[in-house]
């Protein structure tokens, strides 16, 4: 028995020590190449490109593409890189790396690849918005349109060389589904124009500040951030102050009644006792349950009409907040655990009858106001037939969730200053790029004046890690969001529009303006494919030197004579208009007491003039100036908005 103990004893320490070893040699036994470098890659064309990896220390590797051959030999750390001569746009190529082993690349382009990042709005995918873009969906046939997701990681230590996974995608039918709306569209509008291979590359997470995407270098000019990024390299403080914020015994929560009874709520032949009646769309707190939050139980028979029995169908349930779970004829339908994703559930076959069909939504909220987000759809339809789902339902609380004690934040490591920079863009700062889309900055909303610094902070940081210092740097201005304003108000959401709009200070950038395409009562507005598009117009002026007009009127100066105010702006194109062909609004006015009023304004020329009765010595004026403007109407004759702005700073 002693024996046997003393030799599985010896053959533990044997696999510890084979442990301890493979990270030492993992990688190095044979070539390997980084993940972005694969079958279907898209190659910048016209530069000098990059093929790097690794092996073994003082192995010969050759790389052979396009009928040449590269040769490099590993170094002391098992790092080979060759240098590949600028080459025009085409393809496909197949690539062969060669070393102890051997590696084959197939259906390699050449053409411009795109570096795309930010937050939810660049990562919202063409799936997200299918029914919005469900013929580009099904006509998509871009086969040179490629697209590489970067799986969403995030590192507080220092930057890594490697991404854990990731391939390369056509924008192909169904394959299309997982792309970037914004970028798709982006890359749709310059492939149609050049007719050369498109790569994108995607690296964007929701919800993400901007802090999170730059790199240590970056801050040199922030000394708080740099020292909150010494503290989260040490482990030990990081696990730390993440004990502190969770509570030591977890809060026990109510069992939900609407599953735990004799019968669950969801089926059929439940009888509903003493329900209550609840107006779909619209929050619970609005409709006489105060401050609830915790699960609550929707439920209504919908007449189906004999056309749509049988069929397979769809039900829209707009966004509802926080998480829901859908049953139709007590069977499961679909969920979403967050509010922020579109409900659109597909019906199986079979499900729907002729007459009356029992639909139940469970309900679960967490904080703020909890139900049905208002102008949304909400309906069930299949083929040309629709039944509204909106008015009156039965509903009953299944649980009320116990107020916790409030606890110390905790550390979020993929909001934290690098952490995402670290994991999802130095990997690939190697990798040759035409330029870069950035649509970012809800995040950062809670501080709107930083990002003035910010922003210019990340655009000279990523110029200097891709080795391209004057990179095409093009990004999204915030659409309008939230309640629509009618009064003159401050406003966080156009303090950061502001700071974008001084990111144009910056040479070789551009910002679209979309103070138009937002939606009051969603962070992730439908509509894409505007966004993306003018962003291809930016493109097409700062990164390929065509002659077009790519912005809307932006605030150059103005000038006061009396009690009228005349404002100047730059890329008027070939004149201001209103969109609707009514006068100008949303405009206001004020004195040196900065109490701002509606004005009055006209277009005269290439210039605004503006005034107010109400002010008889001018001396600031704001134009859009909200979260949601109710009528910004400013545009150039081209079609472009005007940015919001204002002289008050």
């Amino acid at each position: 028995m002693l024996r046997k103990y003393s030799y599985l004893r010896s053959i533990k320490r044997l696999l510890l020590l084979a442990l301890l070893i493979a990270p030492l040699t993992h990688g190095f036994s044979q070539v390997r190449l980084p993940k972005i470098i694969t079958n279907g890659m898209v190659l910048q064309r016209d530069v000098k490109l990059n093929i790097w990896g690794w092996a073994s220390p003082g192995e010969k590797v050759t790389v052979a593409f396009n009928n040449k051959r590269y040769k490099a030999t590993t170094s002391a750390e098992g790092k080979w890189q060759v240098e590949l001569p600028a080459m025009k746009a085409g393809g496909p190529y197949r690539m062969t790396i060669s070393g102890k082993n051997t590696i084959t690349l197939e259906d390699i382009l050449l053409g411009d690849v795109w570096f795309c990042s930010g937050q939810s709005n660049m990562v919202h995918q063409l799936n997200i918005h299918d029914v919005t873009y469900a013929d580009e969906i099904a006509n998509a046939n871009y086969p040179e349109i490629r697209q590489f997701l970067i799986p969403t990681r995030n590192s507080l230590a220092g930057p890594m060389e490697d991404l854990d996974d990731g391939s390369w995608s056509q924008a192909v039918s169904e394959e299309v589904r997982p792309f970037s709306a914004v970028a798709y569209f982006f890359a749709k509008k310059i492939y149609e124009k050049y007719h050369v291979p498109i790569g994108l590359i995607n690296a964007s997470v929701g919800g993400t500040p901007i802090e999170a995407w730059t790199s240590e270098e970056g801050f040199k000019e922030f000394p708080s951030i740099l020292q909150t990024i010494e503290n989260n390299k040490d482990t030990a403080y990081v696990n730390a102050i993440n004990r502190k914020a969770r509570p030591s015994q977890p809060q026990k929560q109510p069992e939900d009644k609407g599953l735990t009874g004799p019968k669950p709520w969801y089926e059929v032949d439940f009888v509903p006792k003493d329900w209550r009646t609840i107006n779909i769309p619209g929050y619970w707190e609005d409709q006489g349950a105060k401050d609830l939050n915790g699960i609550v139980w929707y439920r209504k028979e919908i007449n189906v009409p004999p056309s749509m029995a049988g069929k397979e169908a769809k039900v829209f349930l707009g966004r509802i907040v926080d998480a829901d779970v859908l049953y139709i004829n007590g069977k499961e339908v679909g969920n979403k655990t967050y509010q922020y994703p579109q409900r659109m559930y597909p019906v199986p076959a079979g499900l729907l009858k002729a007459g009356k069909n029992v639909f139940v939504v469970k309900v679960t909220n967490y904080s703020g106001k909890g139900g049905f987000v208002p102008d949304k759809p909400y309906c069930v339809f299949a083929d040309t037939d629709t039944v509204d789902l909106k008015g009156y339902w039965q509903y009953k609380v299944g649980a009320v969730f116990v107020p916790r004690p409030p606890s110390p934040p905790g550390i979020n490591a993929q909001s934290q200053p690098t952490a995402l920079f670290n994991a999802m863009v130095a990997p690939i700062t190697n990798y040759r790029i035409k330029g870069i889309l950035w649509y970012q900055g809800e995040s950062n909303a809670g501080q709107p004046a930083e990002y003035a610094d910010l922003l210019p902070a990340l655009i000279k940081d990523w110029r200097n890690q891709f080795s391209y210092p004057d990179a095409p740097f093009i990004y999204a201005q915030l659409p309008n969001f939230m309640d629509v304003s009618y009064l003159p108000s401050e406003s966080n959401w156009a303090v950061l529009r502001e700071s974008q709009l001084k990111g144009l200070a910056v040479p070789k950038t551009a910002m679209t303006v979309n103070i138009d395409l937002g939606e009051w009562n969603d962070i992730h507005p439908d509509n894409k494919k505007d966004v993306g598009e003018r962003m291809a117009l930016a493109a097409l002026k700062i990164a390929y030197g065509e002659a077009v007009v790519y912005s809307g009127p932006l605030y150059q100066n103005n000038s006061i004579e009396g009690n009228i105010i005349t404002i100047s702006f730059s890329h008027v194109g070939s004149g201001l208009i209103t969109d609707d062909g009514e006068e100008l609004s949303e405009f206001a006015i004020a004195g040196d007491d900065k109490n701002f009023v509606w004005a009055q304004a006209k277009i005269e020329g290439d210039k605004v003039i503006v005034w107010s009765d109400e002010v008889t010595e001018p001396k600031y004026v704001r134009y859009a100036w909200a979260d949601n403007p109710d009528n910004p109407n400013l545009y150039n004759r081209e079609g472009l908005p005007a940015s919001p702005f204002r002289t008050d700073q």
